[in-house]
């Protein structure tokens, strides 16, 4: 999702240092006094546009002379424009120099801070999940739990929140945070530290039956899951079921989710995007494997499964391939893209819708699991975990509307990536997760039954 946001399926293509004609003329007024002459430099599409950009100058000049206070154009138009992109939808954005480094990073490598992910919600800087393992998760910081300020400076712009958020390796960093089950605000003194781009965790649950958790998707995830099922299958017993987490996963990179599916798919569609141009749609098809994993699975999914954790969800439900399990998803099934601009901006927009295998947008909607349960702990018969409750794609302004799916045909080979070894998880860190219980539980019972009917077949 937005790289401070949710991270939804980014789909990262190439980055083209064009920049549209209206970016250059707009960024020219930063160098130059606004004027009638800027308008004669203009070769503008319609007649709509060339008014348009006639008003935006005008009102730069307008600014600049009379307001209360001196303003920097610059700042004026960076605005301007993330004004207009984030218009559009809540995952379009402007991302000046630091927020698109911020965003490669995120998808490449590591960065030192709290390890959170945050979005804007109501007007303020709202927690969608903390990273597993990391300084925010630790302390107890939680999901839906607003960030007030920082180091008591009041956080009213996401980009400034996470500026302040980052800092050196040891450093102390204090949040306070509105919490809705807290009449007070709670203050958290953190110490920042590297946060692990790591992306996948695995564990044997019992003789037979895996756990791998997919945290987002990264360059590395497709690997790292292949070595994470490798190592269980080469276990002293053949594995006899799989518990896929998904949960609280916000996405992440398009041909990673893609590839995923495909390493549990033998043929047919994975997914299908349509977009406005006939460039961005594609068919996306598995390919056959020599040696199949049969298995069964059953993946976990839960309201903070978003965008590239839909699509894997969604595909190996359509194919029968796997049980859900859960609460229903965030509903983010749109495709971004990142292009470079001048100056070390990038801009992230929206360029198409994607589809299920069975040909379902689950934009604004979210994936629906096989069956219901909640969160909770073993020995806990309270209310369902709050975490079920996380924001939606529908609930963001400007979210795009779901559209029925027009057949494409153009069909894309699986990218190829260079990715790392996985890390493992403790086996008791998951011991009283009734949900990963639940599932193993199912697991074997159907072992149970097929070794039954087999039995009584004979």
């Amino acid at each position: 999702m937005d790289q401070q946001g949710i991270k939804g399926a980014a789909m990262t293509g190439n980055r083209y240092s064009r920049t549209k004609l209206w970016l250059v003329l707009v960024v020219t007024i930063v160098f130059s006094t606004a004027g009638a002459g800027f308008y004669h430099k203009l070769s503008a599409d319609s007649d709509e546009t060339y008014k348009g950009l006639k008003v935006f100058s005008d009102v730069i000049e307008i600014i600049q002379k009379n307001y209360v206070d001196p303003v920097e154009p610059k700042d004026l138009i960076e605005k301007a424009i993330q004004g207009m992109v984030s218009s559009l939808d809540p995952h379009s954005a402007l991302l000046p120099p630091e927020a698109y480094e911020e965003l490669r990073i995120d998808t490449e490598g590591k960065f030192t801070g709290i390890g959170i992910h945050v979005t804007m919600r109501d007007g303020f800087v709202t927690v969608v999940s903390p990273i597993e393992g990391t300084p925010a998760y630790k302390a107890g910081i939680k999901a839906k739990d607003k960030i007030v300020k920082v180091d008591g400076v009041v956080t009213s712009e996401l980009r400034d929140a996470v500026k302040r958020m980052r800092g050196p390796k040891g450093t102390t960093v204090i949040i306070t945070i509105v919490r809705e089950t807290v009449t007070e605000p709670i203050e958290f003194t953190l110490v920042r530290d590297v946060i692990p781009i790591e992306s996948v965790k695995s564990v044997s649950l019992e003789p037979g039956y895996g756990y791998v958790r997919i945290t987002n998707f990264r360059e590395q995830t497709t690997e790292d899951v292949t070595e994470a099922l490798e190592k269980l299958e080469s276990g002293d017993k053949p594995l006899k079921g799989l518990v896929l987490d998904l949960r609280d996963n916000p996405g992440g990179i398009l041909s990673q989710a893609i590839s995923v599916s495909d390493i549990f798919i033998e043929e047919g569609t994975i997914l299908t995007i349509k977009g406005r141009l006939e460039k961005h749609n594609n068919v996306f098809k598995a390919h056959a494997s020599e040696s199949p994993r049969s298995y069964p699975i059953i993946i976990l999914i839960n309201g903070g499964s978003a965008s590239a954790s839909e699509i894997v969800a969604g595909a190996l439900k359509d194919h029968q391939r796997a049980l859900l399990l859960g609460t229903q998803t965030f509903g983010k099934g749109s495709v971004q893209t990142v292009e470079s601009l001048r100056d070390g901006y990038g801009i992230k927009f929206t360029i198409a819708r994607y589809y299920t295998p069975s040909g379902q947008s689950i934009q604004a909607t979210g994936v629906v699991p096989d069956i219901i349960v909640h969160k909770k702990d073993i020995d806990n018969t309270d209310a369902p975990n709050p975490v079920d409750g996380l924001l939606k794609e529908k609930d963001l302004q400007n979210h795009l509307e779901s559209k029925p799916l027009k057949d494409t045909t153009q069909e894309v080979d699986r990218p190829e990536n260079d990715l790392t070894e996985p890390n493992a998880m403790l086996l008791e860190n998951i011991q009283n997760d009734h949900q990963v219980m639940r599932a193993l539980e199912l697991l074997i019972s159907y072992e149970i039954f097929k070794d039954l009917s087999i039995s009584n077949g004979k």
